[in-house]
């Protein structure tokens, strides 16, 4: 497994958004079969570094492989392909709401399948037993809790049995024990369907919890990579700020500060 090729490879990664740089450098390596979180604070580039993994935005220095394919080069007919073998399970669920929670996980078994609608039908409900949604098919989206939603935004993304699933922000407003259930249910299916699954989060509790291995992400640089383990102890005082919740202290230039607002007038001028 260590001579294996890594199913996702990020080596040099960077990232702008006008002249502003949001990612420097970044470099990681995910092995099949793992869950690899991707923790950091607010601003840190999360959302960003996860956009350049979905292929949502081309890198601007360096190169992400995903399954072995450079998404930074790849044509539209390569990136399809990619896509079918991944899922994302989005932050707020992303269900379609004018179709059922059932119709929500056929969609892309009814988009990039052949299948005929009873079989359709049949591996949409066996997903949704999986996330413990059995039953629950002919709901709407707005019929259903917070939790609920994610589970079945989970089971969609599941729908076609992905080499590679992200997921974005589990736990965000959930209740804890909500939260717990869908942290053993992420595990489950890591087991249960053999994924590699790669989870973008800021909820320490559930990142202990269910990663092999974790990268900390800050100001778009990564601090570290390591087990659970190694992260807790790690002596760096920008991850023992976040593990601690400690307020970093802001230091103002008014140099800068005095000049920003010089630039900015006179564009406005």
């Amino acid at each position: 497994m260590t001579n294996a090729q890594p199913l996702i490879a990020v080596d040099k990664l960077e990232a702008w958004y006008g002249s502003r740089r949001i990612l420097h450098g970044v470099d990681f390596h995910v092995r099949a079969g793992e869950i690899r979180v991707i923790m950091g604070g607010s601003g840190s580039g999360k959302s960003t570094l996860l956009r350049h993994l979905l292929g949502l935005h081309r890198p601007r220095g360096g190169t992400i492989k995903l399954l072995g394919v450079d998404i930074g080069r790849a044509g539209a007919a390569e990136m399809l392909a990619v896509r079918r073998q991944i899922g994302v399970s989005f932050q707020g669920g992303a269900l379609l709401t004018s179709l059922s929670v059932g119709d929500n996980v056929a969609l892309p078994l009814r988009e990039l399948t052949t299948l005929d609608e009873g079989t359709i039908r049949i591996m949409s409900r066996l997903k949704l037993e999986m996330v413990d949604l059995g039953g629950f098919q002919d709901l709407m989206p707005a019929q259903l809790s917070g939790g609920m939603i994610k589970r079945a935004a989970l089971a969609r993304a599941i729908a076609l049995d992905p080499k590679l699933l992200f997921f974005d922000e589990p736990s965000a407003g959930l209740d804890p024990v909500v939260s717990a259930e869908l942290d053993e249910l992420i595990l489950r299916l890591r087991d249960a369907l053999r994924m590699t699954i790669v989870v973008v989060t800021h909820e320490l509790e559930s990142a202990f919890k269910i990663a092999d291995t974790i990268t900390v992400l800050d100001r778009g640089e990564i601090l570290m990579t390591g087990t659970v383990d190694e992260v807790r102890g790690a002596d760096n005082a920008r991850i023992q700020d976040l593990l601690n919740r400690r307020a970093r202290e802001v230091v103002v230039d008014a140099d800068a500060y005095l000049r920003r607002l010089t630039e900015d007038r006179s564009r406005l001028d």
